[in-house]
């Protein structure tokens, strides 16, 4: 029994080697806590779903997807579900051509069985031995995979992080840039000039990020899908299946298959 599984990375941080895989498993609804790591890390989960958060902002990964967190980087991991994590730690500076910032990629199946097996190779692996390669082909695999567009910037600004914050607790709000701009006492040029800046995103693209990411959760635990596309915003199920199959390339009932 794991008495505090959100210490156990600190046994894979001290190994000379440039990267070293764990497994760990939270209940629903659990925490990590606020906490950052000295090496890069992908972060992925083979049952249940992630909600990470950063100053950056905030990513949702599914089973299907890995997040990857460079260095250093203070984050809290939130379950949806059981999640079952299988994550490894890469040190970016001995390792060329990972990723520059952090982003969610899309994990193959040979990824998914890369990364599941490299939970199993020890500490010390001998160099250029078959745990070697299973390391080096596990890398491979994430240089080729694609980054996915699930991640959601919080601008600093405290004008429009209201706005943030309120689309974010609230997704079905349908006030327009112009009516939040009365209620800042600014002009609609000033929030869409803010968002742009702040979060690169104009307002319409950022709330619509944030619906979405609202509705991966609202999915994870089993939600209907029409009652999902309700509680997001949307006026029916197949608008709110337009513009997930739009970001996804599938229909919400098939993308936690």
């Amino acid at each position: 029994m794991q008495s505090d599984p959100t210490r156990k990375h600190l046994e894979f941080h001290n190994t000379h080697r440039a990267m070293a895989a764990m497994d760990v498993n939270y209940p629903d609804g659990a925490s990590t806590g606020w906490h950052s790591h000295p090496r890069g890390q992908l972060l992925h989960a083979i049952e249940g779903v992630m909600i990470v958060r950063s100053a950056e902002g905030s990513w949702v990964v599914p089973p299907n997807r890995a997040l990857w967190l460079a260095a250093g980087l203070e984050h809290d991991v939130k379950m949806s579900g059981e999640v079952k994590i299988r994550t490894v730690f890469i040190d970016a500076t001995a390792i060329r051509h990972m990723p520059a910032e952090s982003c969610v990629i899309e994990v193959s199946p040979l990824l998914r069985e890369l990364i599941v097996a490299a939970v199993q190779v020890p500490l010390d692996y001998g160099e250029g031995s078959r745990d070697d390669r299973l390391m080096q082909l596990l890398l491979d695999e994430v240089r080729v995979s694609d980054v996915l567009p699930l991640h959601l910037p919080m601008p600093e600004d405290e004008r429009i992080r209201r706005i943030c914050e309120a689309i974010t607790a609230h997704p079905a709000d349908t006030s327009t840039a112009g009516r939040w701009a009365e209620r800042l006492n600014v002009t609609a040029k000033t929030v869409h000039r803010l968002f742009a800046r702040e979060t690169g995103m104009s307002f319409a693209q950022w709330r619509e990020q944030a619906r979405l990411l609202s509705a991966l959760r609202k999915l994870a635990n089993g939600e209907r899908i029409i009652d999902v596309a309700f509680d997001c915003g949307y006026a029916s199920q197949s608008a709110f299946t337009a513009m997930f199959r739009r970001h996804f390339g599938k229909p919400p009932s098939e993308f936690y298959r």
